[in-house]
């Protein structure tokens, strides 16, 4: 009976394990989706993945108690058996001790009684000594050894029951038997398993890819603060701003023909193109000239910055360089020349070519940084190195500033940006450079609720907002150029 119970519950012990590998085994891995690469949704599936490996450790260590009570209660009986057996034979050893006790007495009356000679009393007294000899020690009975055999020590029991049915623990686990590398059940021979890699993993490759939660800030608690330097009396309070539509045709490309000229996808991340039709990694001073235009009054200059993607929708899950979602199209689009705070603009040359901010800023450091985000209605709260949520209602705003304080002789720089540089703190340009038209892009977007859009970046940049920039190439028509200065010197807006 108790071997058969011994080989009931092993039985039963297998068929879960066999059971839980079987489950582990048809778990799948799910393809990488845009959806998985929400920072919203990045946060809740992490929370829920800690609940699952929770709730995953509780069942184990009931499981871990439900056999340590079993192989409690068999080890229980298997003593009592062996108790009972040892009773037995105590019994066995009584009656045997009965008997020899009756037969000498039997003897001693016939030694008496027959008292013929010596011969038949020295063989009386001998067969009284072999009965003696005849009750053999419980330890060396072979029933007894066959017994012990049959039944072992309990704790002998115990401890093989331990080595079969109980999982055994991996060096280094915890006392909840988890392993300290990662928090998943490390039990070997466990009834519940560790399960395969599952779509979480997946979503954690794409949770690296970026932005991450703390990357966004609720607009309402950014300080507000003072963006332009305030115009004295010799400065330029005019404006001109060129009407270029946003970017209805479709003018993308990953290539960046300023900072990488003569290379296709040298930005590794989508821009969005206003202003030329011609724009891309190949571009010269020749072809932009002889291209097309989306701007009025002949601006032919060109401008563009990364997109902005949705991260809820499935779209561009195979990029190679991470940038994942739908491309979110400017709702407004404001290219805005301004003046000098403290004195009066001058002509920009032709081809002039300008950049803003730095693309790799998150890796850089933010010296060149020059991210400016915020929300309609709160134009007055900036935040320089995170994304906006902004209230319902009210879009996310992009501003993107460029400098202003040229050289005075050259169109571009090793670097694309020492010919022209950004005014000091009071908004005067540096001794040596002159003021030009300082253009204002201002990009407005309906993004979805929550921290679940981001910009395009470099992959090593986990679209941090810190990179959001921007570059441009002055294409104006001489004329048109000359009517943009006087506008901003007289203090016209036109």
């Amino acid at each position: 009976m108790t071997r058969s119970r011994r080989m009931a519950a092993a039985m039963s012990a297998l068929a879960v394990v066999a059971g839980g590998l079987v489950s582990a085994a048809v778990i799948g891995v799910g393809p990488a989706r845009a959806d998985h690469c929400d920072p919203a949704q990045a946060s809740q599936e992490q929370q829920g993945q800690q609940r699952n490996n929770r709730n995953r450790n509780q069942n184990q260590d009931q499981n871990q108690q439900d056999q340590d009570q079993q192989g409690q209660d068999q080890n229980q009986q298997q003593q009592d058996q062996n108790q009972n057996q040892d009773q037995n034979g105590q019994n066995q050893q009584d009656q045997n001790n009965n008997q020899q006790n009756g037969q000498q007495q039997n003897n001693q009356q016939q030694g008496q009684q027959q008292n013929q000679n010596g011969d038949q009393q020295q063989n009386a007294d001998q067969q009284g000594q072999g009965g003696g000899r005849a009750v053999l020690d419980p330890a060396q009975d072979p029933d007894a050894q066959n017994t012990d055999a049959q039944n072992p020590d309990p704790q002998q029991t115990a401890e093989t029951f331990g080595r079969r049915n109980r999982p055994t623990r991996n060096p280094g686990q915890g006392n909840n038997g988890n392993s300290g590398n990662n928090g998943n059940n490390g039990n070997n021979g466990s009834a519940s398993p560790s399960p395969s890699p599952t779509a979480s993993e997946d979503h954690n490759e794409c949770a690296d890819l970026g932005p991450f939660v703390e990357d966004f800030v609720d607009i309402r608690q950014v300080a507000p603060r003072q963006l332009d330097a305030r115009i004295g009396r010799g400065g330029s309070r005019g404006s001109f701003v060129s009407a270029c539509g946003t970017n209805r045709n479709g003018h993308n490309n990953p290539d960046n023909f300023i900072v990488a000229p003569g290379v296709s996808n040298g930005a590794h991340h989508l821009h969005d193109y206003v202003g030329n039709l011609s724009t891309d990694g190949f571009s010269t001073d020749e072809s932009l000239a002889a291209a097309g235009t989306t701007c009025r009054l002949g601006d032919k200059s060109t401008y563009f910055w990364p997109v902005l993607r949705d991260r809820k929708v499935d779209v561009n899950t195979e990029d190679a360089d991470g940038n994942v979602g739908q491309v979110l199209r400017a709702r407004s689009v404001t290219l805005q020349f301004r003046g000098n705070a403290t004195s009066q603009v001058v002509a920009m040359p032709r081809f002039l070519r300008l950049i803003t901010g730095d693309a790799k800023a998150a890796t850089n450091g933010a010296g060149n940084a020059r991210a400016a985000w915020s929300c309609t209605g709160f134009q007055n709260r900036i935040s320089p190195d995170k994304y906006p949520l902004c209230p319902r209602g009210s879009q996310v705003v992009r501003i993107l500033d460029f400098p202003s304080c040229w050289d005075g002789q050259n169109t571009d720089s090793a670097n694309h940006r020492t010919h022209v540089v950004f005014p000091g703190q009071g908004g005067a340009c540096p001794q040596g450079t002159k003021a030009v038209p300082a253009l204002r892009m201002t990009l407005t977007y309906s993004v979805p609720q929550g921290p679940s859009f981001a910009v395009d970046a470099f992959p090593e940049q986990k679209h941090n907002p810190i990179t959001d920039h921007a570059d441009f190439a002055n294409v104006m028509p001489d004329r048109l150029m000359q009517f943009v200065v006087s506008c901003i010197n007289r203090g016209r807006r036109c």
